[in-house]
């Protein structure tokens, strides 16, 4: 992935964003619990202000507008976080001196710069060569679903910026992928070393249970396209190859560039009406979106998955920072962070959530580029902490059936926005104040 782009702006307007984002998020927080505020406010010490530099500024949108989108929502949500170059004010002055805003005034706010936000989008889309950066900060708080396609392959660098030459790029890349495709996979068993009949078999096998829950993946054709996308990718990536979690990785993509050809609800999608040439090209937007993407994170997907332990254990020692209470009860229950977390940084928490909100998390995700590792830890500790009174209560076997089944099939988009504005928060206090994070 390319790396994100820089936020600018003199110390004050930079610090006046900090603490428009602290109000809205505050705002968003009004009557509920915060699960890091006990802790936070009982510092033996001043939390010194980090030299961090956030990467984009977000726009705050809380609207859920109901279109009937692919995702059965086609909300364009957008009240995350602010991500800036700037200093953070201390927590103790930012909090006395924010008041929270009314809310009402919030929801009317986000519903008038609704139609602002697909403007500056399509003023972003329309210049002969897209500014990355500006797409990026735009991209953070959620993309408009009709312009998913366009603005995902221009942040995974896979379309180029020049607008001039975005369709030869793009149809030699397709031309490319159905070459990998002749040359790997349509060949017959005897052509593949025993390695290889192992791998296609095992992915066989996973791509019937890749979103179960959701029945348009249950069509053999779609299974068939799946199946192709990753044994090419696979083959062509040999010091990974096909690691379980993966196949999960495609289904945002596959969903998102059917959206140019199928209308309506996902759910009342049929292929059936698409065009040889049509499958195809779906076929090879996505697999090398999945290889832009995942050149961020190989580590994540070798041997003994290195990259994904590594962020486990950052987890832990977030989770412990933030919230002691939870991170106690967790250790004394004997439960280890690998035992639940291990799946959501594998399958980057497209099993926990519905499957109508994962291209608005991955918006987030392909805005903060080659970034996403990082923030990862903090969007997992924002949805663990969304539990932290429920974890507490709760023993080790209660605790564990609790995480593999999270109670998050009633969600909608204010939800995850407040897990996003959560990790935006708590990474932009913590993430250059390592110290507070050593052991």
């Amino acid at each position: 992935m390319s790396a994100g782009g820089g936020g600018g702006g003199s110390p004050n307007n930079t610090e006046w964003r900090f603490n428009q984002t602290l109000r809205n998020v505050q705002g968003m927080l009004k009557g509920r619990s915060f699960p890091g505020k006990v802790l936070l406010s009982r510092r033996s010490e001043p939390l010194s202000p980090p030299d961090y530099s956030p990467r984009f500024e977000s726009e705050h949108d809380e609207d859920e507008r109901n279109e009937g989108s692919q995702e059965g929502g086609g909300q364009v949500p957008g009240n995350s976080s602010d991500n800036a170059s700037a200093k953070k004010p201390s927590l103790q002055s930012t909090s006395s001196s924010n008041s929270l805003p009314d809310a009402q005034g919030l929801v009317s706010g986000a519903r008038a710069t609704d139609s602002a936000r697909i403007d500056k989008f399509t003023k972003e889309l329309s210049r002969p060569a897209v500014i990355l950066d500006k797409l990026r900060e735009l991209s953070w708080s959620g993309v408009p679903p009709y312009m998913r396609p366009n603005v995902w392959r221009l942040l995974l660098g896979y379309a180029p910026p020049n607008k001039d030459r975005r369709e030869g790029v793009l149809t030699r890349k397709r031309l490319e992928y159905v070459e990998c495709v002749s040359q790997y996979y349509d060949i017959p068993d005897s052509e593949r070393s025993d390695e290889e009949i192992t791998m296609l078999r095992q992915i066989a096998v996973d791509c019937p249970r890749t979103v179960p829950d959701v029945t348009f993946f249950q069509n053999p054709q779609i299974q068939k396209s799946l199946e192709r996308i990753l044994y090419t990718w696979a083959i062509r990536h040999p010091a990974s190859g096909y690691v379980q979690g993966i196949n999960d990785l495609v289904t945002p993509f596959l969903v998102v560039f059917l959206s140019e050809h199928l209308e309506g609800n996902m759910d009342t999608w049929s292929i059936d009406s698409l065009s040889a040439q049509d499958i195809s090209n779906i076929e090879a937007d996505c697999y090398w979106c999945l290889s832009k993407f995942l050149d961020g994170m190989q580590d994540h997907y070798t041997f003994a998955q290195p990259g994904i332990q590594r962020l486990v254990f950052r987890l832990k020692e977030l989770v412990r920072r933030i919230d002691e209470p939870v991170s106690k009860h967790i250790e004394e229950q004997g439960l280890e962070f690998l035992q639940f977390a291990f799946r959501w940084f594998n399958c980057l928490l497209i099993r926990e959530i519905p499957f109508h909100l994962v291209t608005r998390l991955w918006d987030t995700y392909l805005a903060e580029g080659d970034y996403l590792p990082d923030f990862l830890v903090y969007i997992s500790a924002s949805f663990l902490l969304t539990w932290s009174e429920k974890l507490q209560r709760l023993e080790f076997q209660e605790m564990v059936m609790f995480l593999q089944h999270l109670p998050t099939r009633t969600w909608a988009h204010h939800e995850l926005e407040m897990v996003l504005s959560r990790a935006y928060m708590w990474h932009t206090m913590f993430k250059s104040s390592p110290s507070h994070l050593a052991s």
